[in-house]
């Protein structure tokens, strides 16, 4: 007698578990926190930035000398109006969208990487 076989289909036959970015209770609401992923075949690093209960992501990059934004590993600067201040050379960015409003690339924004909260973690969207 003949066995049938049914293949998998193609989402149950990955048994990879998504690895959250951070845990949202380790992230304080209006701070910053660095976290590594893997972007296509790049490790990169992101800056995570809490707003209540909604995370948003940018590759840890300033565009005017692709330097990190931060000024140790993990440590950001915010401006006392509220703004993201790259640690090298000053550029100001909004926290809602990345948007660079004061220094030397003026106009120019961050790299937006989509993230969904879920469950209490901070995921890469798709993931």
């Amino acid at each position: 007698m003949e066995s049938l076989k049914h293949p998998l289909p193609p989402h149950a036959e990955s048994t990879a578990v998504a690895t959250p970015l951070a845990l949202l209770e380790h992230l304080a609401d209006g701070g910053f926190a660095e976290a590594e992923a893997l972007l296509g075949n790049d490790a990169e690093s992101l800056l995570l930035y809490r707003d209540g209960d909604t995370v948003r992501a940018w590759l840890n990059v300033c565009p005017h000398a692709g330097r990190r934004l931060d000024w140790a590993p993990g440590q950001f600067l915010k401006s006392r109006d509220g703004l993201l201040v790259c640690a090298a050379h000053g550029a100001s960015f909004e926290l809602q969208n990345g948007l660079c409003t004061a220094g030397p690339c003026r106009g120019e924004s961050l790299r937006a990487v989509p993230v969904v909260v879920r469950d209490g973690a901070v995921f890469l969207a798709g993931e």
